[in-house]
């Protein structure tokens, strides 16, 4: 029996406390931040996606999700919290998932 609670103190010791890293959770939230991914209308790098186009008489009017990889952090999370048009989800995060969301974007960055 001591050398099994032996065992486990020491594994716990050198036992990192993260479960998975930052950039894992990162890419995680990005791709599921609790209903439709980001990547879905911003695509993987955050640049921004063609949603759908349609004609207006003879015009024809392409809906396209905006490029939210430059915008300041202060900007970015006031859209994640209060969109301001009907096709961005509500998204209920923490301030520290927004903060991971733009981490991941600008972490793309430096690749």
């Amino acid at each position: 029996m001591k050398y099994i609670f032996f065992s486990f103190f020491v594994l716990r010791l050198f036992a990192s406390d993260e479960f998975i890293t930052k950039d894992e959770y990162a890419k995680m939230l990005y791709h599921n931040p609790r209903g439709i991914g980001c990547h879905k209308c911003h695509g993987e790098d955050g640049k921004g996606l063609e949603l759908g186009r349609y004609k207006d008489g003879n015009t024809t009017v392409i809906i396209k999700a905006p490029n939210i990889k430059n915008l300041p952090f202060k900007r970015f999370k006031e859209a994640i919290e209060a969109p301001r048009h009907k096709l961005m989800p509500q998204y209920f995060l923490t301030d520290k998932e927004i903060k991971t969301l733009y981490y991941y974007l600008k972490k793309e960055d430096a690749k």
